[in-house]
């Protein structure tokens, strides 16, 4: 009788244990991905900065303006157009499919930067 109370209790002890490795297993996966998720360019001296920057589809950009002057970030494909964006100001788009996104600023064509989405 001990023995088979005692095997029960191992049994119930492993099966909580393995569902909370399991749980713990699928929460660091979710943290994981979640890092992915979003990116930031920061506009400053006339510079997108990153130049070039990589992230995987579903990725959420967000580009903000450092810059003492309006800027605005618009891809050369019509992908995304973000309003004119003062001092502090922030624009994200979501990028939903591979591809690369070459970007500009209306304001000032030179400023150039790109989103490759793989």
């Amino acid at each position: 009788m001990r023995r088979s109370v005692s095997t029960t209790a191992l049994i119930a002890a492993l099966g909580i244990a393995f569902m909370a490795i399991g749980t713990m297993r699928r929460s660091l996966i979710v943290r994981a991905q979640s890092k992915h998720e979003s990116s930031v360019v920061k506009i400053d001296n006339f510079t997108f900065g990153p130049g070039t920057l990589t992230v995987p589809i579903g990725t959420t950009v967000t580009w903000t303006n450092r810059d003492d002057i309006p800027h605005t970030a618009v891809s050369t494909d019509g992908v995304f157009k973000s309003k004119v964006m003062d001092t502090d100001e922030q624009f994200s788009f979501t990028f939903p499919k591979a591809g690369t996104f070459p970007y500009f600023c209306s304001i000032h064509p030179k400023m150039t930067g790109k989103v490759v989405v793989h």
